[in-house]
């Protein structure tokens, strides 16, 4: 196999005919739509893949309830066998990214044992991200799913009102993206003492005689609309820089 291009990720979602995978091969379930994004150097393209699938078999009734595909819409449908092959261009030397991927693995290594395909188990050819297990550690004892998930990260999900492998991985992408790029927020915190006065005193400013940076200072003008802007403060409340200037 290649060597994989870590810089290429797909993040992919499927839907599905069932939701009991108790019994194995997950009492014949199988996929009825697949969605997946890609990432590139840490960057959403359009190149997505997506497809609806037909099963060859009914779909329950809770697992409609989840994402509304009917039998009826899927019977012109292609089948797994028909885009495998198309499947496997598009994910080709990338990078999987799955929220709980053993189910979506499960479902997906089902329908190449069904072709009898080469490829037994996905997660044997190519490198497998978790996307809920990182968050089971970043976030222990707490829902992890894909909705707690867009409210911690801010994510707006509001258009989620039933599940769709596509626009689920898009707001995955994104919540990949957020939980694997450091700071996520430029949010002030809204709890705890803001008057760290310890850190104030060690602070030590560094005179650079020789430096070549320009100096601009403020002008008359400016500094008269300065004073009348900090007494429109003052009227509403203290002003620190006032109380700063009083006292010299």
């Amino acid at each position: 196999m290649n060597k994989i291009n870590t810089m290429r990720q797909v993040v992919l979602d499927t839907e599905t005919t069932g939701m009991n995978i108790i019994g194995a091969p997950y009492e014949g379930h199988r996929i009825v739509e697949i969605g997946a994004v890609e990432i590139i150097n840490r960057r959403l393209t359009d190149n997505n893949f997506h497809v609806y699938l037909k099963p060859d078999r009914e779909i329950d009734p809770e697992a409609f309830k989840i994402h509304g595909i009917s039998d009826a819409f899927l019977k012109d449908k292609p089948t797994f066998s028909q885009v495998s092959e198309n499947f496997l261009t598009y994910i080709h030397n990338a990078v999987l990214v799955m929220h709980n991927a053993n189910f979506d693995l499960g479902f997906i290594n089902y329908e190449f044992f069904q072709l009898n395909h080469e490829i037994s188990k996905i997660e044997e050819c190519y490198k497998i991200i978790d996307t809920l297990s990182i968050a089971r550690k970043l976030f222990p004892g707490k829902r992890n799913n894909l909705d707690a998930l867009c409210a911690r990260y801010n994510i707006d999900n509001s258009q989620r009102i039933i599940h769709g492998a596509l626009f689920d991985a898009k707001l995955l992408a994104k919540i990949f993206l957020r939980m694997t790029g450091g700071q996520t927020s430029f949010s002030l915190p809204r709890t705890g003492s803001l008057d760290n006065t310890k850190n104030v005193e060690n602070m030590r400013y560094i005179k650079q005689p020789d430096s070549k940076l320009r100096i601009i200072r403020a002008s008359q003008s400016e500094l008269i609309e300065h004073k009348k802007y900090l007494q429109i403060i003052e009227k509403k409340g203290e002003c620190l820089w006032n109380k700063k200037n009083k006292k010299k």
